[in-house]
């Protein structure tokens, strides 16, 4: 039974080295290669090309080898079988640790002090405590919870928002389209960790971006994103960043990737931008997620992290 291996934008070899050191038993065939499709059981894919998975007709499981799923979704030829998402230890962490760095540096005024330091200068500002301010998370899968409880540590107060009430204790949450506009008014600090659907789609817009708090101790709202890049309106973010609407932003995810040269956020003032590297996929712990999967699928057992084609993620 060969395992598929079909990524855009990412160097394949190491997904193949990571899988035949697991698995030395089990071929492993790239999708840019000549390969006999009638062998393939398993896929593991990042923007696999349309079509490309519906052409094996013994395709038994597909694994999205990110923290999205809508390069899959949104493929009209997405063949009716079980697509698992990703969920692992280190691919979590790594989501976490980027979500704090920036949740700081935005708390700690870095913008400020890095122009004071570029002109020789001694600038001190008021700081503000992490208990004085607001962080509101959007999305609370797995990835928003973890960055819930590592924020938590640190002091911020922490609030929830996701499609569908949830329960977190110590955080207030709300829920629905009700609950959007009460859960933005008590957000100074906003983190997106969303999936795209159709609901999240252009969702994080210039409504949005005005709904959030303006009475915080950072001088004004602050946007970190590193959901999908399509839940951003990124001209509306544009234009907040540089009328002070928005204090600051820091956007690991756009709509189109790379970011055109040509984009206006790459001078936006107080913007981070990084790309797309939040939680890169590590492929040695990612293989042995998959293959692990792939041994209790044969022996009968149920696979984890399904994705729920109704609701895209």
């Amino acid at each position: 039974m060969s395992i598929l291996i079909a990524v855009k934008g990412w160097n394949p070899d190491h997904w193949i080295h990571a899988l035949k050191a697991q698995a030395p038993d089990r071929q492993v065939v790239l999708a840019s290669e000549a390969f006999d499709r009638d062998a393939i059981r398993y896929a593991l894919v990042w923007k696999p090309e349309p079509g490309l998975l519906k052409s094996l007709p013994n395709l038994q499981v597909i694994f999205s080898l990110g923290a999205g799923v809508d390069h899959l979704t949104t493929d009209p030829q997405l063949p009716d079988l079980p697509v698992v998402r990703i969920v692992d230890p280190d691919l979590t962490q790594r989501m976490t640790e980027w979500v704090l760095l920036q949740v700081l540096m935005h708390h700690r005024q870095h913008f400020h002090y890095a122009a004071a330091q570029a002109a020789g200068q001694w600038r001190a500002r008021r700081q503000w405590g992490a208990a004085d301010v607001r962080v509101g998370v959007m999305g609370l899968g797995v990835l928003g919870l973890d960055a819930i409880r590592a924020l938590k540590a640190l002091g911020f107060q922490l609030r929830g928002w996701s499609r569908t009430p949830k329960v977190i204790e110590g955080v207030q949450t709300w829920a629905g389209d009700e609950g959007l506009a009460p859960f933005l008014a008590a957000t100074d600090i906003l983190v997106s960790l969303l999936p795209l659907t159709a609901e999240t789609t252009g969702l994080i817009d210039a409504r949005l971006i005005d709904g959030l708090a303006k009475d915080g101790p950072l001088g004004g709202p602050v946007l970190i994103n590193a959901g999908r890049g399509r839940s951003q309106v990124e001209g509306d973010v544009n234009a907040a960043l540089r009328d002070g609407r928005l204090k600051g932003a820091s956007l690991d995810v756009f709509a189109v990737e790379p970011l055109p040269h040509d984009s206006p956020l790459w001078t936006a003032p107080n913007l981070i931008i990084t790309p797309h590297v939040a939680a890169e996929s590590d492929p040695v712990a990612l293989s042995a997620y998959v293959l692990s999967q792939i041994a209790g699928h044969e022996a009968g057992a149920g696979l984890a992290n399904l994705v729920d084609r109704k609701l895209g993620y």
